[in-house]
């Protein structure tokens, strides 16, 4: 569902935006009580059963904005529980990331077959001939699935000639390319978290609103308030994103007014990032490694590594463009704090992981910035001073679409062994990740260079974008040609 406004993007949009305005305003942490009933007014439900569920729902996914953990349903507490220590001016976060508002997820079945009135009854009926557990039967004149014996195999829905029989599943189990949405014991989505690795395609993908991430919003407004430089950091797949008036050479602009002190483009990290990995492709595989995968995408890193611990080591260990740019940011501002603005779910949590340092104190998403900027009454198309991005090349500002990695290593490669032939794979959605992944185990990868991306469609899918992917893609394209320099390796950081 990215890029539709749909009953959910409006209210998740509209969380956000409250809570801006609510950490802008600096009102008393009872007034946070007032919320939902500003989000959902009146007393006709307009999305539910009733309206005082629409606002329970609310109030859950404002504690989730501010940072705070969901409140036990069987237990009462009010909606402000533990805001104080939430209040602070600096990262604050408790695990896990993404969750499930239970009372909200409507127990959708798990995958189940279903035979729809398309059935003709027809005199061949191959949905019982092929169906291995004779689960499929004849019952006046239809065909009709026997829900305990059947095993899910799909063979009646692969023979039948009129397409009567479908595959029904959970939309949020179905984005999940690690199998890590579960059942609790009333039928209701559960994630596990020892699988998950925080992509956020649940929550965009739940038609319910019953799943949502944590946001650092309210943490990141008291820091500006706090008076301390605010140094913004923007991910490539930006270009398009907050609507055609928001131009790359206006966004910089735009972010100041919003309070940040400076902004940096993360394409510039993203180009030292290929040419990094060119070095380590160039210098380890396959004398040393059997391949090489790239490691910007921290979901699809986090998958790798721990479905896949025997390839591990063939993950790159190159820094990704957001800790590259962050380095940067904190040796011209050593006393800055560094906001990474971008689309995904995932980012919050590599920003705050312990193995590799990475200089970035708060981490918010395309439409969480958006919210900011609707609580602070900042007009985009007001603004008219061009202030344009000029350090980074093509191939950095080409990473946030699938192949966009590859191209750019591919081609910083190229700079050095212009003859040399370096194939490629790569995949763009955790499912086709893992196939990937399985083919480089058995040996089938080897001299490769694998790109992986979470999302489908690359960055620009991201659990936090709002424009439509192919959309967005294009955008990119056009921000990508207009580029003066065209390769990593010609970028003066690099």
């Amino acid at each position: 569902m990215r890029g539709i406004y749909t009953p959910v993007t409006k209210i998740r949009r509209k969380v956000f935006t409250e809570v801006a305005r609510f950490a802008y305003e600096g009102k008393d942490f009872s007034e946070i009580d007032k919320i939902p009933y500003k989000i959902i007014p009146g007393e006709i439900a307009r999305y539910r059963d009733s309206v005082f569920k629409e606002r329970a729902i609310v109030g859950e996914r404002i504690r989730l904005a501010m940072g705070l953990n969901l409140r036990p349903i069987d237990q009462p507490a009010p909606l402000s529980e533990g805001i104080e220590a939430s209040a602070i001016d600096e990262t604050y976060y408790e695990p896990p990331l993404v969750n499930v508002i239970t009372f909200a997820c409507e127990a959708c079945p798990e995958t189940a077959y279903f035979v729809t009135n398309n059935c003709r009854g027809c005199l061949a009926h191959p949905c019982t001939a092929v169906c291995p557990v004779q689960a499929v039967s004849m019952v006046d004149g239809r065909s009709v699935i026997d829900k305990e014996k059947c095993i899910r195999c799909g063979r009646c829905k692969e023979a039948c000639p009129y397409d009567a029989i479908i595959r029904y599943e959970r939309p949020c189990a179905q984005a999940c390319g690690v199998d890590a949405i579960e059942s609790d014991e009333l039928g209701r989505a559960k994630i596990n978290h020892d699988k998950c690795v925080s992509c956020g395609m649940c929550l965009v993908n739940c038609p319910f609103a019953a799943i949502a991430d944590k946001s650092q919003i309210f943490q990141l407004i008291n820091a500006m308030k706090s008076g301390v430089k605010i140094i913004a950091e923007i991910a490539p797949a930006f270009v398009g994103q907050l609507g055609p008036m928001a131009t790359p050479e206006k966004i910089k602009s735009v972010l100041k007014e919003l309070g940040f002190d400076d902004v940096y483009e993360v394409a510039v990290g993203a180009d030292i990032g290929a040419a990094e990995e060119a070095e380590h492709f160039l210098n380890s595989v396959p004398d040393e490694l059997p391949f090489l995968a790239t490691s910007c995408c921290p979901s699809w890193a986090s998958m790798a590594k721990n479905f896949f611990p025997e390839i591990a080591h063939c993950v790159s260990t190159g820094l990704t463009p957001m800790v590259a740019t962050a380095r940067m940011i904190k040796k011209d501002y050593p006393d800055s704090k560094v906001v990474f603005i971008g689309p995904c779910s995932a980012k919050k949590l590599e920003a705050m992981r312990r193995s590799v340092r990475s200089d970035v104190d708060f981490v918010i998403t395309f439409e969480e910035l958006m919210g900011m900027m609707v609580a602070k009454g900042i007009n985009i198309d007001e603004q008219t001073i061009d202030d344009p991005f000029t350090d980074a090349t093509a191939a950095g500002r080409g990473y946030p679409v699938a192949g966009g990695v590859a191209e750019a290593i591919v081609n910083a490669i190229h700079v050095k062994k212009p003859d040399m032939n370096v194939p490629v794979d790569r995949a763009d959605s955790l499912s086709d990740c893992r196939k990937m992944l399985l083919l480089a185990k058995a040996g089938k990868r080897n001299g490769y260079l694998l790109e992986g991306m979470a999302c489908p469609g690359g960055c620009v899918g991201g659990a936090g974008t709002i424009i439509p992917t192919n959309k967005a893609s294009a955008a990119i394209k056009k921000y990508k040609d207009q580029s003066e320099k065209k390769n990593a390796t010609e970028s003066s950081f690099v």
